[in-house]
């Protein structure tokens, strides 16, 4: 059975993690994806191992020295071949380079071009250095996040993964599918300041409907109200309650032995005595027997899981969401990936738990736009592949 995009090959020029996270989706749906790596490979090989092999499975790898002649030109011969590039240096890299879209459009209309960056390709932070916690802090997030007297980190990448991986891959199916309509590829400016901000539609919507801006863990859904609320159980760990609906709420409230609460699930003048007295009930169980307890009761309670026990959730691996590379490779460390998220019922993703040596790929993929085996040979020799 043929997966979706097979057929479509990809540059892949990123590094870290939201432009290797979002070509790792397209590989698992059958994209042929070519990491073309600096001399010495990616960040991810030579400083943490463990995070090139969690993006970075299914691909191909060769190795160009883009800061010589010879080196660009090759890259141009390639995307010659190319549906799609994705690139994730600061705006201006690849145009300095001569390998930016306006570049390359000439010798090939048909591609599709992907730039991942901080701030975007336009605006007065363009040129601004950053990382997850900026874009996020820039977006409104963190001041959501944490207590109320100061803002938290997140826990994931959320603004270079939700932010940027995903609003890539969106990105970059959305220009092939235009490009069946009019035969031609087109340049995607992805920011994931912009991708964050787009995840704080409704904090937006409820500083509008409120007249006030949401507070750090005092917001609707930010840890303000009882309904919605993490609590601490008798053996230091939590559980979550996601009690939005009234129905759920009062269910909840019946079965802690508390219905008065009922009517007061979003008065905000009672929610400090209602938390502080919910919180003293959780504390008299463990975690545990909190789930055993309402094990049959449908009202969005759940435990909060570190990510060992994650892995061992039923849920989990019946939706085959983690799978583990033994001794990846000959490290001796089993390695724990996620898998797939979206399951299709006819062209399923085949998450391929294989990952390309430096340069492995040098040679074929060169031989098969036309180069000989000694100019290969020659080139390696020179120092612009290997």
């Amino acid at each position: 059975m043929s997966q979706p995009l097979e057929g479509v090959r990809v540059l892949d020029l990123s590094m870290y993690l939201p432009g290797p996270f979002c070509t790792q989706i397209l590989a698992d749906f059958g994209a042929e994806v070519i990491k073309v790596e600096p001399m010495g490979g990616e960040w991810g090989r030579q400083i943490y191992p463990a995070f090139f092999y969690a993006v970075n499975r299914g691909k191909k790898s060769i190795v160009i020295n883009l800061k010589t002649g010879q080196g660009k030109d090759i890259f141009v011969d390639l995307a010659k071949h190319a549906d799609v590039i994705v690139e994730q240096f600061r705006p201006g890299v690849m145009e300095r380079l001569g390998l930016d879209y306006g570049s390359l459009y000439p010798i090939n209309p048909r591609l599709i071009y992907c730039s991942i960056s901080g701030y975007g390709q336009s605006g007065p932070l363009k040129y601004t250095a950053g990382h997850d916690i900026n874009y996020l802090s820039l977006a409104g997030v963190t001041s959501l996040t944490g207590s109320r007297n100061q803002p938290g980190m997140s826990g994931v990448q959320i603004a270079d993964v939700a932010g940027g991986s995903l609003q890539a891959v969106n990105a970059i199916l959305l220009a092939l599918i235009a490009r069946e309509k009019t035969g031609r590829g087109q340049y995607c400016d992805v920011a994931m300041l912009d991708g964050a901000i787009s995840l704080v539609a409704y904090s937006l919507a409820e500083w509008s409907g409120q007249g006030k801006l949401p507070e750090c863990n005092g917001g609707l859904l930010t840890g303000g109200y009882a309904c919605y609320q993490i609590y601490a159980t008798a053996d230091n760990k939590f559980v979550s309650l996601g009690a939005v609906e009234a129905k759920f709420w009062q269910q909840f409230c019946e079965r802690i032995g508390r219905p008065e609460y009922i009517p007061y699930q979003w008065d905000n003048s009672r929610q400090d005595e209602i938390l502080a007295d919910i919180q003293s009930i959780m504390a008299g169980k463990t975690r545990q027997e909190w789930v055993d307890y309402f094990a049959n009761d449908d009202i969005c309670f759940t435990p909060v899981l570190d990510l060992q026990e994650m892995t061992q959730h039923p849920q989990v691996k019946e939706r085959n969401m983690v799978m583990v590379v033994e001794n990846i490779p000959g490290s001796g460390k089993d390695m724990v990936l996620t898998g797939c998220p979206v399951k299709l019922s006819n062209t399923p993703a085949i998450a391929k738990p294989v990952f390309p040596k430096l340069g492995e790929h040098t040679d074929a993929i060169l031989q098969e736009i036309g180069y000989s085996p000694q100019e290969i040979a020659d080139l390696k020799k020179q120092g612009i592949l290997a």
